[in-house]
């Protein structure tokens, strides 16, 4: 005998993210910072053990099967798609386009336009870039940002290539470089959702008495913007 039952909906809202295969970092910080009452969903995206204009490039080929992995039927209120570099690379058209050919959503972005939107937010038009990249990686997102209004004035990278060594940066070191930054900036941008930034942020901004922002926390930001 079949126990009786009915369907409902929890009311809650939900998001999804797309999260990179070899990324150890996004989903933790995103647990701190999405509120307990919004639901997340993650899919990893198959993507290489290193860094460069070629393996990021190559997410384009996979993105869209990676987010149909989501629970299906599922509307998402938003996706994130977790990979700054890799949107800079690929284009957040392109990214947005991909993303929605897998799953339904009722909006989307990435780390490039929610630091975009934070900037203009606070009227920022000028930041100082750190990044783990490798020179060609880090100039790509330089030129993204540039012709969306933004201009890298100063720019450090620790010209790390490996991703499992990228999320091994020590967070001090974030935070010695981040001081270190010289030039004319509004704010400091630490870039990657696999740098392990979030326990650095304030303590850098108390120290400068500038904003400083991380890919992780400018794509919660946006993301939570998006769906209110």
């Amino acid at each position: 005998m079949a126990l009786p039952y009915k369907l409902v909906e929890t009311g809650r809202k939900c998001i999804g993210l797309a999260v990179l295969q070899t990324d150890e970092t996004l989903e933790n910080d995103m647990r701190r910072l999405l509120p307990a009452d919004v639901d997340v969903y993650v899919s990893r995206v198959p993507s290489g053990t290193t860094v460069s204009s070629d393996t990021l490039a190559g997410m384009a080929q996979v993105l869209t099967s990676a987010t149909a992995l989501f629970p299906p039927g599922l509307t998402f209120d938003a996706i994130g798609y977790g990979c700054t570099s890799g949107t800079a690379e690929i284009g957040p058209a392109k990214i947005a386009s991909l993303v929605r050919a897998g799953a339904q959503t009722s909006a989307f972005t990435e780390p490039v336009s929610a630091l975009v939107a934070a900037c203009h937010r606070q009227n920022i038009t000028r930041i100082g870039l750190i990044s783990p990249y490798v020179a060609e990686v880090s100039a790509k997102l330089r030129q993204v940002l540039a012709a969306n209004g933004i201009t890298v004035t100063s720019f450090a990278s620790f010209d790390e290539p490996e991703e499992r060594n990228v999320v091994r940066i020590d967070p001090a070191d974030i935070h010695a470089a981040a001081i270190g930054l010289q030039g004319d900036f509004d704010a400091i941008f630490l870039s990657c959702t696999n740098l392990r930034t979030l326990d650095v942020i304030g303590p850098i901004s108390a120290e400068i008495g500038k904003p400083v922002m991380s890919s992780n926390q400018v794509l919660a930001d946006h993301l939570m913007e998006l769906i209110a």
